[in-house]
């Protein structure tokens, strides 16, 4: 599986964009619950989901600076 592509997260209109970071956030620890009792499967999906939230967070970022 490869990773996601921030250009689709520089589609994403701001709610969305909010909404998305809200939702990986809610992911991750769910993937920790399941890592720290041992039922986690796959364990690249950390680095998927992290790498996802990074790229959120650094469109989030772009475009408070372009607003200032």
């Amino acid at each position: 599986m490869s990773f996601p592509k921030i250009a689709e997260a520089r589609q994403l209109n701001d709610e969305e964009l909010s909404q998305q970071i809200l939702d990986i956030k809610k992911q991750l620890a769910n993937l920790r619950l399941l890592k720290a009792t041992g039922h986690l499967e796959k364990p690249h999906e950390f680095k998927h989901t992290r790498h996802r939230l990074a790229q959120l967070k650094t469109v989030e970022r772009e475009r408070q600076l372009q607003g200032e």
